[in-house]
C-alpha cells in the first residue's frame, strides 16, 4: 500500500462506507478501519427504511424531508436487491391529529421532490376485515422503501474495495496525530498486530463513538456534543397475512413501524429514548418491549404479549446535542465540522448524526467539503450508482433467470438469493449442478458455499456475522445448528491462516 493515503476513514458503518466509496470512486487512495464487523452497531439497528420521514413534516424539516425523497429514488435505483418498494397504512385517530392534517403531509410528501418510482398517496376505506381494530376509522396509505440495512453497508464497502479502497474490520485506531502537515494513525488489528498509516485526511464517522475519539484517541475535546437516542425493535410472528406495513401513531407523539420481515415474522419499532451509557452495551430494556406490545395492542386485533419476542434488538443514533424535545423530536439531520491544523493542512472532518436514507448525500457533501486537501479528482458521481449486486431489471425476471440456469434451487431459496445478492449469487452458484454441490447444511437454506462466500468476500469472521448481519438466519437456525455452523468457519479461519 502506497502511502500516505489520500484519506483514511474511522467507522464502518453506512456513513464511514459511503464516503470510502465516493472518495474511492473519484480516484482517491483510501483506506477504511473498523474496530468491529462492518455495519455492527447503528447500521444494522434500524428500521430497516429508506424513507423522507413523514414524521419530520410536523417539525417543519423540509429541507431534509426533501433530501431523503430524492436519494430515495436514488436509492431504488442503485440497490434493487436489497431496496424496494413498501406501502405503508396509517390509521387515523383524531384526537391525535385532525384528518386534514395527515391529508396535507401526505400531499406534501408525494411532490417535495420527484416521484418517479413509487406510487402516490390515497385514502382507504376500513371494511372491518383487516387485522386492524374496528374501532379505528380512515386508514391513508402511502410509499416509502425497505432496505436490508446492513447489506448496504456490505455493498457500499465492497463497491469501494473494487475501486481500490482498503477495507480493515475488526481494526481499531488507537491514535492519530498531525505531524508534518500528515495524520500519523496507529492501528491495532484483532490479533494484536500493531500498523501506522499516514493520511492527508482523517475522517471521523465512528457513529456513537465520535466523541470519543475525540476524547482517547485525538486527545482533544470534541468541537460539538452528541445527543445518544436509543431505538429498541422486537421481532414477532407475522401480525398480518398481507405485504403492507402500518405506521401506528401513539398518544405520547411517538410513531411506531410494524414491519413484514424475513417472510414469517413482524418487525416492530421504534421507542426513541434518551441513552447515556455504553454504546457497545445497548439493549432492549423490558419496558421499551411491553411499550411496542402495548402500542401494537392498541391497533392490531391480534394481541401480542413479550414472551411472544422471537429477537430483540437495539441501535443508538449519534444526533446533534443541540436538538431540544423529546429523543422522537430530534433532527435527524446531519453536521460535518472540519478542523485543521495551524498551517491550514491535515484536515480532520467529523461526522455528527445522519440517516440511513441520506447516506450518499452525506458523503458527497463531505467530499466537497474536502475538495481543496486532496489531488485533482474525477468529482461526485454516485447518483447514477449501480451497487454490486443490482445489475438486473427487477426481482421477478433475476428470479426467472435463476430458475432457468439452477432449476435444482428451491423456490424459496431462490427468493432469498435474489432479495440478498441479486446478480452476485452466482459467484457462490457457478459450477454447481445440484443442491449437495453447495456443501454442508446448516440449516434454513444455508450452505457451505454462501459461507465460504461470505468469508472470502464479505469479510464475515463469525456467526454473527452470517446471520445476523450478512443473513437475518438467526431467525431460523437452532442453537445446534449454529454451534455446527460456528464450528465450520472457525475451522475455515484457522485453514486459511
Amino acid at each position: 500500500m502506497k502511502q500516505p493515503l489520500d484519506m483514511l476513514i474511522i467507522g464502518g458503518g453506512i456513513n464511514g462506507t459511503g464516503i470510502a466509496l465516493d472518495a474511492a470512486g473519484r480516484g482517491l487512495s483510501v483506506a477504511l478501519c473498523e474496530m468491529h464487523d462492518l455495519a455492527s452497531a447503528t447500521s444494522s439497528a434500524s428500521s430497516k427504511l429508506i424513507h423522507g420521514g413523514l414524521r419530520y413534516l410536523e417539525q417543519f424539516e423540509f429541507r431534509l424531508v426533501r433530501e431523503a425523497l430524492a436519494e430515495r429514488e436514488t436509492l431504488l435505483q442503485a440497490a434493487p436487491h436489497i431496496i424496494w418498494p413498501l406501502r405503508f397504512r396509517l390509521p387515523h385517530q383524531p384526537h391525535l391529529r385532525p384528518a386534514w392534517m395527515i391529508r396535507l403531509g401526505l400531499w406534501l410528501y408525494d411532490h417535495l421532490a420527484r416521484r418517479d418510482r413509487l406510487p402516490g398517496s390515497h385514502m382507504l376505506p376500513l371494511n372491518g376485515a383487516g387485522p386492524l381494530q374496528p374501532h379505528l376509522g380512515q386508514i391513508f396509505e402511502y410509499s416509502d422503501a425497505w432496505v436490508d440495512d446492513a447489506r448496504l453497508v456490505v455493498l457500499c464497502a465492497m463497491a469501494a474495495q473494487e475501486r481500490g479502497a482498503h477495507i480493515w474490520p475488526r481494526t481499531r485506531c488507537t491514535q492519530a496525530r498531525r505531524k508534518n502537515g500528515l495524520w500519523h494513525i496507529e492501528l491495532i488489528r484483532e490479533n494484536g498486530s500493531l500498523s501506522t498509516v499516514t493520511a492527508r485526511v482523517l475522517v471521523n464517522a465512528a457513529g456513537p463513538w465520535v466523541s470519543h475519539l475525540f476524547e482517547e484517541v485525538l486527545s482533544s475535546p470534541p468541537p460539538a456534543r452528541l445527543r445518544l437516542v436509543k431505538g429498541s425493535h422486537i421481532v414477532v410472528p407475522r401480525l398480518h397475512d398481507g405485504g403492507e406495513a402500518y405506521i401506528l401513531q401513539n398518544q405520547d407523539g411517538r410513531i411506531i413501524f410494524v414491519l413484514p420481515y424475513e417472510q414469517d415474522y413482524s418487525l416492530i419499532g421504534t421507542t426513541d429514548i434518551d441513552y447515556t451509557g455504553d454504546p457497545d452495551c445497548v439493549a432492549p430494556s423490558y419496558e421499551e418491549i411491553t411499550y411496542l406490545c402495548d402500542v401494537v395492542n392498541a391497533h392490531f386485533t391480534r394481541q401480542i404479549e413479550p414472551n411472544e419476542v422471537i429477537h430483540r434488538f437495539s441501535g443508538v443514533r449519534p444526533l446533534m446535542a443541540d436538538s431540544r424535545g423529546q429523543a422522537q423530536q430530534a433532527s435527524r439531520d446531519y453536521k460535518l465540522l472540519l478542523s485543521t491544523d495551524s498551517h491550514q493542512t491535515a484536515p480532520l472532518l467529523s461526522v455528527f448524526g445522519g440517516k440511513i436514507t441520506t447516506f450518499r448525500a452525506l458523503a458527497e457533501d463531505a467530499l466537497n467539503q474536502l475538495t481543496a486537501f486532496l489531488p485533482p479528482n474525477d468529482g461526485p458521481w454516485t447518483t447514477h450508482l449501480v451497487l454490486p449486486g443490482g445489475d438486473f431489471e427487477d426481482h421477478a425476471s433475476l428470479a426467472g433467470s435463476l430458475k432457468q440456469e439452477y432449476p435444482w434451487l428451491p423456490h424459496r431459496l431462490v427468493q432469498r438469493y435474489v432479495r440478498s445478492y441479486g446478480t452476485l449469487c452466482r459467484q457462490f452458484l457457478n459450477r454447481h449442478a445440484g443442491i449437495t454441490d453447495l456443501g454442508e447444511h446448516f440449516g434454513a437454506g444455508l450452505y457451505a458455499a454462501e459461507v465460504d462466500y461470505l468469508m472470502d468476500q464479505e469479510w464475515a469472521h463469525t456467526t454473527d456475522d452470517v446471520l445476523w448481519r450478512r443473513t437475518k438466519l438467526g431467525l431460523h437456525l437452532t442453537p445446534e445448528q449454529q454451534r455446527q455452523l460456528d464450528a465450520y468457519m472457525q475451522q475455515a479461519l484457522q485453514h486459511n491462516g
